[in-house]
Parts: C-alpha cells; structure tokens; sequence
C-alpha cells in the first residue's frame, strides 16, 4: 500500500538517523555544540581554533562531506546535528498548500576574518547554493583577504520603510493634506507603534505628486527583518488617518504605493538605503595577490573599469559584479527572504591602488536580514545563525556586516578570475 505523508517522514527521519550514527565520531570524540563568538580575552582571529588547515577539505563524496563536518567542529567548536525533515506544521506562516520537499546541500565558506562594528573575529559562512564554483570561489576570497589582514566592516544605520499612497480628488485637497499631517504625528506615531513591541517609528516623509501624497514610514525594527511588522504598523497608522482626516470629498489610499522599493532594485535605495546599511573594505598586497589570484593591482584598476563601463551602458542599477551570488546562497542558507535579493543587490563596489596595494570596497545600503521571526526558527537555518553568534541582541547588526563580507570576499574572486581570464576554465571544471 502507498505511505502516508506521515509515514514518509518518519522514514526519511530513520534513515537520516541510521547515516548519521554510521559516520559520526565516538561519543568521547564529540565536540560541544557552542556558539561561533571568539573569547573577548583572546586576540581577533583565533577562536579556538584547533587544526593548521584554515579552508574546509575539497571533495565530492560521503567521506569529503564528512571531513567537512569534522574540519568545522575543530574550527568552531559547532557539530553539525544529524538531518530531518522540518514537520509540515513548522511552516506555517511560511509556505501553503505544501506537498513535499526539496533537498539542497549546505556548504561552508570560510575563514572570514572581520574587524566591525559588531561582527569581530573569525567566522565560518554556511551557504546554501546550486551554482557550481561559488562556495570554492567565496572561499578563495575569504582566504585572500584573511591572509591580507581581514576585512574592516562597518554598520551605518538600520531602517526598513513602507510607502503608502493617499489619493484625492484635486490638487488643493492633496495640498491641504499636508499640514495636517504635521500637526497630528504625535497621534500617527501612536497609532503605528500600537502592533510591534520591538519595531519604533524613526521618521514620517510626505512627497506630493498630482493629487496623491506618498508618506514614507520608516522604522526600526530590532533584531527582525521586518517587512511583516512595518506593513502591519503602516496599514494601522493609514487607517488611523482615513477615520480621523476630513476630506471636502471622499479620498482613497493604498497601504504600499511601490515608492519603498521592496524587493526591486532602485537607485533610491542606493542613495537613502532600506534595511541594514553596510560598508566592508580590505587592503591587499601585490604581491599576495598575484599569488592567490594570479593578477596585479593595475590589472584589477584597468580591467574593473572596462567592465564599470560596460554596467553603465546597460544600466545596471548599482556597481558590482554579482553580489546577488553571495546574497542567495547566504539568505537560504540563513532563513531570510531569498526575494530581497533584488533589492539588496544593489551596492557599489570600488578597487583603487593606494601605496602599491589594491584598496576594495564594499558598501551595501540594503540587507534585509533578521535573526529572529520568518524561516529563523527553522532547525537548520537556526543552526546556521547560532554558527555564526548571530541569535542575542544585536544579532541582526552582526549578521549584516558578515553578508556584506561575504559578499565583497565573491566579488574579488570573480574580479581576479575575470581579469586573469580564468572565469570560463573554472566554471569548465568546476560548474557542470
């Protein structure tokens, strides 16, 4: 007879089990599962690290897969636990009409070494990806940068915003709007704080257009990543306003008038930022670059202004190569909106010879990450952000400078591997 749902999951939950025990270290063997935060005692990059080799074991078999799993708990301290399937209750708020899974392999990148505002120390980043080369190509450049020195990250402001629409029938109407507005933001504020415990209302901004006004809310939102919180504090605020304004005629709004740009690539986001803002550089020397990615600092200047121009003429939105790349494989792996990516993707990234070395930037002005709420509370993604200490206060903060390090580690692998004219050879090998 066919199996249930039911007992479909309890067999792949079995047999998960029975792999697991059969390759697993003896139980005196085992490493204590603890969280990826160096010793505030110790100097930045050493955490506790107890094997010479800095990047994970290569290989495509069981046994590969296994010493990766070994190679991670002597780096971190963090062992991964045995698989199984999330129950269909789990994702509830998260996905419907759900009638099976998908399995994609978890990768690890790594060492990330990173001075910033609240990621400080060595990390090992969890990906979770089906583009062949992007794990070994963001380990390369997080080995690049991690024997330069490490990457200097800095958090520059948190805010997430919704952007409602109020529609009138002239112009003088939308006019008089205004000024009523101002005179009644205490009241607004109340009225939109009253559905979040943690999110806070930062400012209100009017634009008048015809006879609409779009007012930007934007927020705080804490340790979340917060699109459900600012739409519900939003929708609250606008109807406060639709029972309490009197209009000479009647007047329509929209909860989202598209001006926030969510989840659409945007040069507003790059100038004003939606989410976490974040700036990643690193300093790197010719010689060392000519050793790990085959080029020279003039190589790089010349070559990523040809390709700059190249974005220009097209229009890209922002200036980089792909950290879309970093930012998928990232979020799925970490429980966050894999569609953010479209709006977060935009940062702009610089390389310029300061003193004979090769100077790379990064800034980020979007990353839509939370550690608590949407797919966080899933085992593994809450696993993977307990890996990196991204769980406590501040978490969110944490885990935006280490995204946007990741990121910048891809984009200078990509860039050596394009300008040393070994971007198809790689993927030859590598990608298919």
């Amino acid at each position: 007879m066919p199996h249930t749902a039911a007992t479909c999951l309890k067999i792949a939950r079995l047999l998960s089990l029975k792999k697991t025990i059969s390759t697993s270290l003896p139980h005196s063997n085992q490493i204590p599962i603890v969280k990826q935060e160096p010793d505030k005692n110790q100097t930045p990059g050493h955490n506790g690290q107890l094997t010479g080799k800095k990047t994970p074991p290569r290989g495509y078999e069981t046994e590969d897969m296994q010493r990766r799993v070994d190679w991670l708990a002597q780096q971190t301290g963090h062992r991964i636990d045995e698989f199984s399937l999330e129950d269909p209750t789990n994702y509830k708020g998260l996905a419907e009409n759900q009638i099976g899974y998908i399995g994609m392999p978890l990768s690890i990148a790594g060492p990330l070494k990173i001075a910033g505002t609240y990621a400080n120390g060595d990390f090992c980043v969890p990906l979770c990806t089906l583009e062949g080369t992007l794990s070994l190509s963001m380990t390369r450049g997080l080995y690049l940068t991690y024997q330069a020195g490490g990457i200097t990250s800095r958090h520059i402001n948190q805010q997430l915003s919704r952007s409602p629409v109020f529609v009138f029938e002239t112009l003088s109407e939308a006019y008089d709007f205004l000024p009523w507005l101002n005179a009644h933001a205490k009241e607004i504020k109340i009225a939109a704080q009253s559905t979040t415990n943690h999110g806070k209302l930062l400012s209100v901004e009017k634009h008048i257009i015809h006879n609409r006004v779009i007012i930007e809310f934007k927020y705080n939102t804490a340790e979340a990543a917060g699109q459900n919180m600012v739409t519900l504090a939003t929708d609250a605020a606008c109807r406060w306003i639709k029972n309490n304004y009197k209009s000479k005629n009647p007047f329509r709004h929209l909860v989202e008038s598209n001006f926030c740009c969510d989840k659409n690539p945007a040069q507003k986001t790059i100038l004003h930022g939606r989410g976490h803002h974040v700036i990643c550089s690193f300093s790197v020397s010719n010689t060392l670059l000519k050793k790990l990615l085959r080029v020279e600092v003039d190589d790089i200047v010349r070559c990523i202004n040809d390709m700059h121009l190249g974005s220009q003429l097209a229009g890209v939105v922002g200036m980089n190569l792909h950290t879309s790349n970093a930012l998928a494989a990232l979020y799925l792996a970490l429980g966050q909106d894999v569609a953010c990516v479209a709006e977060n993707c935009v940062g702009i990234a610089t390389y310029e010879k300061i003193d004979e070395n090769l100077f790379v930037t990064l800034s980020m002005p979007s990353i839509t990450v939370g550690t608590v709420g949407g797919a966080t509370r899933l085992k593994q993604q809450r696993q993977n952000l307990e890996l990196l200490g991204c769980t406590g206060e501040d978490g969110s903060k944490k885990l935006a400078e280490i995204v946007c390090a990741a990121a910048l580690s891809l984009e200078i692998s990509l860039a050596g591997s394009i300008v040393s004219n070994e971007f198809a050879s790689a993927h030859a090998k590598f990608g298919r």
